[in-house]
């Protein structure tokens, strides 16, 4: 019997967090027990919370290019986890987005990582999803550890966020492009390309 569907269900109708969050708590992710690729970035932003669709900002249209996918293909459940560290919108600080709220990971994380049983690879987009992933094995920031990232392959690739808050970190490393983008494509087209051939 799949456990993810009732699982997710209850994710969904969280209330932990309900008296610190700045609005309602409306938990956002996609999942299915086929999906293969599994995307952790750290919590919704105002828009996603809106309109309940995660990565739907300019942050998620950089990603997808990145990747190169199709919003079809990027939102297909049975192909593509999207499990951030914090499910909900925390609200906003001095210099953005507050951080995750860590309930989400301690209460739900590991139910649904052990539900997700076909996951080849997990892209760690920031430095939250990072420190938690990789742990001891996580480098002193993140630019070295997404310059290293072949050393977490096959499981993990870290990356960046894609927010527009980052583009004087992209402009500063110029390399992320040229180095770390084609290898990251190939191994998203790979994998997604014999989920479709199955």
């Amino acid at each position: 019997m799949n456990k993810l569907l009732p699982l997710i269900k209850n994710v969904r109708e969280c209330q932990r967090c309900a008296n610190q969050l700045p609005l309602a708590p409306k938990p956002i992710l996609q999942a299915h027990h086929l999906s293969r690729l599994l995307i952790v970035g750290q919590a919704p932003g105002i828009r996603v919370h809106n309109t309940g669709i995660p990565w739907n900002d300019p942050s998620g249209d950089r990603l997808r290019s990145w990747l190169q996918l199709d919003k079809k293909t990027f939102y297909d459940i049975k192909q593509i986890a999207i499990i951030p560290m914090g499910f909900c919108y925390p609200g906003t600080g001095p210099s953005g987005d507050l951080p995750p709220r860590k309930e989400c990971a301690f209460s739900w994380l590991p139910k649904l990582l052990n539900s997700l049983p076909n996951i080849q690879l997990t892209l760690l987009v920031g430095q939250y999803a990072q420190q938690h992933y990789l742990g001891k094995r996580n480098k002193t920031n993140l630019t070295k550890t997404v310059a290293a990232f072949a050393n977490y392959l096959p499981t993990y690739f870290p990356l960046p966020h894609p927010s527009p808050r980052n583009n004087i970190w992209l402009k500063r490393n110029p390399w992320f492009e040229k180095i770390i983008l084609p290898p990251l494509r190939r191994a998203c087209a790979t994998l997604l390309n014999s989920t479709q051939n199955n």
